[in-house]
């Protein structure tokens, strides 16, 4: 990925831009060196803001000043952004009730954290035969947790497993 660079002060090499002042009024179209002698004058640097503009925008700031905006905006943008982890939760047509109890506790763990959670139960040798049993079992998953989560994808045979996905009912608000 290509670094976008931003041409300051002598590296501006077009005969004329367009200049915008510290406090955003607009100057005119001016000379570079004219714009430049103006920028150092005031202590400043002459920022090109928009190079393919006729002639090219040049701005009279202090660019460190502007760079370190420019992290902070890219950095609150990125702090802003959430990430969704879809967790997996395994079981078994004959999951007994505490195992039970217990995975439901951790699927509710996980949601409280914003997540999603796949349920899925997963099926050996002959237990395909009786999907039934692991239709039930993600209904009573969906019963025991609506209080806090939506179903998202409803249940579906994968191969050996049946799956279902929740989602939390509102997003986690970012502290």
């Amino acid at each position: 990925m290509a670094k976008e660079t931003v041409r300051i002060n002598r590296n501006i090499r077009v005969p004329q831009v367009r200049v915008i002042d510290a406090e955003g009024n607009q100057l005119g179209v001016m000379a570079t060196k004219d714009a430049l002698a103006s920028a150092e004058g005031q202590g400043l640097d002459l920022v090109e803001i928009a190079a393919t503009a006729t002639p090219p925008v040049c701005r009279i700031m202090d660019y460190g000043k502007y760079k370190y905006q420019l992290s902070k905006k890219t950095k609150d943008a990125k702090k802003k952004q959430t990430v969704i982890h879809v967790k997996e939760m395994k079981l078994r047509g004959k999951t007994e009730e505490h195992d039970f109890q217990f995975k439901v506790r951790n699927i509710r763990r996980f949601l409280g954290e914003g997540d999603k959670v796949k349920v899925c139960i997963m099926f050996k040798g002959r237990e395909i035969t009786h999907t039934e049993l692991g239709m039930s079992m993600l209904k009573r998953v969906a019963e025991e947790i609506k209080d806090i989560a939506s179903v998202e994808s409803s249940p579906r045979l994968e191969g050996r497993n049946m799956s279902m996905l929740v989602a939390p009912l509102q997003a986690k608000q970012p502290s």
